[in-house]
């Protein structure tokens, strides 16, 4: 099968028909085998009769339908657990994101070696409301990723080569995140291509400002696992110890000028009224319990089933 479209979607009954239209327009135009999987994350409309009807009357599109709301990343992990073409694409069901652009992300994938690309919105039809936070949230994401050629990481519009989604999981917010995650798995040849995005037709937005603020914590969390998550005494430790030293160096100070104002006869206060003896203390027992902390996420570490599992890309093998 050359592709599996992958359809987040929740109370989109309106826009499915024309999406479905739309898609295998596309698709008998190029002469492609496909699948598409239409993973309705608990609408409250009817949106999953409507997926049901547009698989009778045509078997390449396949659904799949939560029990609840459960939100976009663990939508696109049930797809990816289920595709099957060499490339598969993911895009929005609100008629936002063009099929007319599949033809050129395939290419991509195929003939010119990409191991995801991500489209790029650049002109938007959105209010500045959106396209500010936006812009200040992907400067973050690139400097913190290091894909610096990524304009917008949250476009709904991706293609991936189909190991890629086999090894990576989305979970919680991090489908904002998938070239990030994708580059920690080892794969990284990630291209970007312009894509048209186009005025909401039905319906309205899902999403709130909200999503901003728990992307910059998404991100610092993505940051950690990869930077520290096989190994948290480098961080926990470090900071603990530090903190722990100065701690002690502060109160020796403290007593240090206590004796000396004993030594010399001079009057001096009690060593417990002076307020950087607790500042010491505060210091020294965050210090401990920093420490600590990594200590117990080293013992976590070292009992879990996946401490030593890599991804191979290949292995040469001898009799």
């Amino acid at each position: 099968m050359d592709i599996s479209v992958v359809v987040p979607l929740y109370n989109e009954a309106e826009s499915l028909p024309e999406l479905a239209q739309w898609i295998e327009r596309v698709m008998k135009e190029n002469n492609f085998s496909y699948e598409v999987l239409m993973i309705n994350d608990g609408s409250t409309d009817n949106s999953w009769e409507v997926i049901q009807q547009l698989h009778q009357d045509n078997p390449n599109i396949k659904g799949v339908c939560f029990r609840r709301n459960y939100g976009k990343s663990p939508a696109l992990n049930t797809g990816f657990e289920r595709v099957k073409g060499d490339v598969v694409i993911t895009m929005d069901a609100d008629l936002q994101d063009s099929p007319d652009e599949i033809p050129h992300l395939y290419k991509m994938i195929m003939d010119e070696g990409y191991d995801l690309v991500s489209g790029w919105k650049k002109k938007r039809y959105d209010p500045k409301t959106k396209t500010i936070p936006t812009k200040l949230f992907n400067a973050t994401a690139r400097k913190v990723s290091g894909i610096h050629n990524l304009h917008d990481f949250n476009c709904g519009l991706k293609a991936y080569r189909l190991e890629v989604v086999k090894h990576i999981e989305v979970y919680g917010d991090m489908h904002r995140y998938i070239p990030y995650l994708a580059k920690n798995a080892g794969y990284t040849k990630i291209g970007e291509r312009v894509v048209q995005h186009q005025a909401r037709k039905y319906g309205v937005t899902k999403f709130g400002l909200d999503r901003f603020v728990n992307g910059y914590l998404d991100l610092l969390t993505l940051w950690f696992q990869t930077k520290f998550g096989k190994k948290p005494m480098h961080f926990f430790g470090l900071i603990g110890s530090l903190m722990f030293f100065f701690g002690l160096l502060a109160v020796m100070v403290v007593g240090g000028i206590k004796l000396y104002h004993l030594s010399v006869g001079t009057p001096a206060i009690l060593v417990t009224q002076s307020p950087y003896f607790y500042l010491s203390l505060v210091c020294m027992i965050l210090g401990v319990q920093l420490f600590l902390c990594g200590f117990l996420g080293e013992l976590i570490i070292r009992h879990s089933a996946d401490r030593n599992e890599y991804e191979i890309s290949e292995e040469i093998k001898g009799e």
